[in-house]
């Protein structure tokens, strides 16, 4: 069966930075986009990055432009999410995803950014 297990959340400091992983099982990886998601408190969940199969189209919420990084490993089946940069707002749940006829979800990874 299709699992995604996200870790590396945790808590950081402002200007701090986090890298996610979340490591598929159950799927080709290297057939499908991989997603990240993060639902922060009292907000909607929102699309932070998306990775094409190859890695070769990448794309970012504006909020996360120029701080966030993914990439994906296919030896691993493995996509990362480096964070830096981060501000209170980047608090959330963060979530991996896939689309297989439906979307798949992680349980997620907490990262809380606080002083």
């Amino acid at each position: 069966q299709v699992q995604l297990v996200e870790s590396g959340g945790g808590l950081v400091q402002p200007g701090g930075s986090l890298r996610l992983s979340c490591a598929a099982s159950g799927f080709i990886f290297t057939f499908h986009t991989m997603s990240w998601y993060r639902q922060g408190p009292g907000k909607q969940r929102e699309l932070v990055a998306s990775i094409s199969a190859t890695g070769g189209g990448i794309t970012y919420a504006d909020a996360v432009k120029g701080r966030f990084t993914i990439s994906r490993d296919n030896a691993n089946n493995t996509v990362y999410l480096q964070m830096s940069s981060l501000t209170q707002e980047d608090t959330a749940i963060y979530y991996c995803t896939v689309f297989l006829r439906r979307d798949y979800w992680g349980q997620g990874t907490q990262v809380t950014v606080s002083s």
